[in-house]
Parts: structure tokens; sequence; C-alpha cells
């Protein structure tokens, strides 16, 4: 079995895992949400997707970022792949330190945890969209990584569609001629109800170091596994 042989059967895999439904108990957390969010006045919900909104946008298009990532050529899959699994290493150490550090300091320094692990985790996206070959400045790219993030971070029915519109890039772009057509409310409440029980463990005193750095190390693991698979799923066409 050649090594793409064996991407394209993980890819496969992973495609199964994502796309079957599980019962249970995420619908029931998901219906629980719901209702909460529904007893949140709008001018709340308002206030977060415009603080979500900026920050993406702050983290897609700033320049420091852009401009250091260049798309690297000329290497063969398993290579490529080599280099994300150690970038990978890099950022689930530095996430685990930040959520660590973040959860000691009582319930201010918990708080800072969301814009912080949400810049390392877009940051690490660009590495690895520079590693697989693709240019981080062109806006369809940039656009490919929110969709990436939506799979790794959403509730099950976003999660589904998110693989498919993967799965149907060019017809998904076409949907998307900007950012503004996003819908940022349903992007901020799916972020925030996926990551909401873990980063409230966090602000409990005496124990948010330790939720910190453990949820943080794997939520930067499950977004490392989909963005592998999700670009083995545009090269390999799996």
């Amino acid at each position: 079995m050649t090594y793409e042989d064996y991407a394209r059967l993980q890819c496969v895999n992973w495609q199964k895992k994502m796309l079957k439904p599980s019962w249970g108990l995420g619908h029931a957390a998901k219906s629980i949400q719901n209702k909460m969010n529904e007893k949140i006045p709008q001018k709340v919900h308002d206030i977060a997707t415009e603080s979500i909104k900026n920050m993406v946008k702050t983290v897609l298009f700033g320049s420091e970022i852009t401009t250091r990532r260049q798309p690297l050529n000329g290497l063969s899959l398993q290579a490529r792949e080599t280099r994300v699994r150690e970038k990978l290493k890099i950022y689930k150490r530095t996430a685990s330190v930040e959520g660590a550090g973040t959860g000691a300091g009582g319930f201010w320094l918990a708080l800072a945890d969301f814009p912080m692990l949400l810049s390392i985790k877009m940051k690490f996206l660009y590495d690895v969209a520079a590693i697989y070959g693709y240019n981080v400045r062109d806006y369809s790219e940039r656009l490919y990584l929110l969709h990436i993030f939506q799979v790794a971070f959403s509730s099950e029915e976003k999660r589904i569609e998110s693989v498919w519109q993967l799965k149907h890039w060019q017809t998904t772009l076409q949907a998307y001629p900007s950012l503004d057509n996003l819908d940022w409310q349903a992007f901020q409440q799916e972020y925030r109800d996926y990551m909401d029980l873990a980063k409230l463990m966090q602000l409990i005193p005496g124990f948010g170091a330790i939720v910190g750095a453990v949820v943080n190390y794997r939520f930067l693991d499950r977004l490392g596994t989909t963005a592998m698979n999700a670009y083995r799923l545009r090269i390999l066409d799996c």
C-alpha cells in the first residue's frame, strides 16, 4: 500500500465518521443549548456575533499572518503530512500551556482564553494550508479554512453540512462571493455552543488550569485531524 492509498483510506473512514448521525446525548445537549439561546436577548447575540466576526476577520486577514506563510511546492503528500504532524505537536503544546496559564489565573484570565485559543487555531490552519501548497493570500483558501473550522467545532447538523460543502467545494465557493455572505450569528453560536461546557469548567477555581491544558490540547488535536482529512479530500478526491 502506498502512502496515498493509506491517506485515502483514512479520509474515507473520517468522512463516514463525520457524516454519521450521533443519536442521543448529542441531540439532547443541542436541544438544551438551543432553548438557552432562545432566552438570551437578541442584543446580546448581536454583540457576540459582531465580536466573533471581527475577531475571525482580524485573524483571517491579518497581514502578519498571510505574508509569512508561503505555499510549499514540490513535496510528496507523505512529506507534507509529516510536516503537518510536526507543526501540530508544537501548536498542541502551545495551546495546552496557554490554557493552563489562563485557567489558573481566575475568572477574567479564563475568559481571555477564548480569543487567544481562537487565534492559535486559525494560525495553525494557515500553516497547514501552506504546507499542503495552498496560498493563504487567496480569499477562497481562507474561506476553505473557515469551513474546516466549522467541521471541527460545530453541532452535528452543521458539521455534516460543512463536510458536504468541502466535498463540493467549487459549488460552495460560488455561494460565498465575500465573507459578508456567511451567517455570522450561526457561526458564533455553533462555535460558542461547542466550547461552552469545557470552557465553563475552566472557570472553576483550582481546577481551571488542569481543564484548560487538557481541553485546549484536545481541541487542537481535533482540528489537526479535521484539517489533514479536509486537504486529503481535496488532493486525493476521496
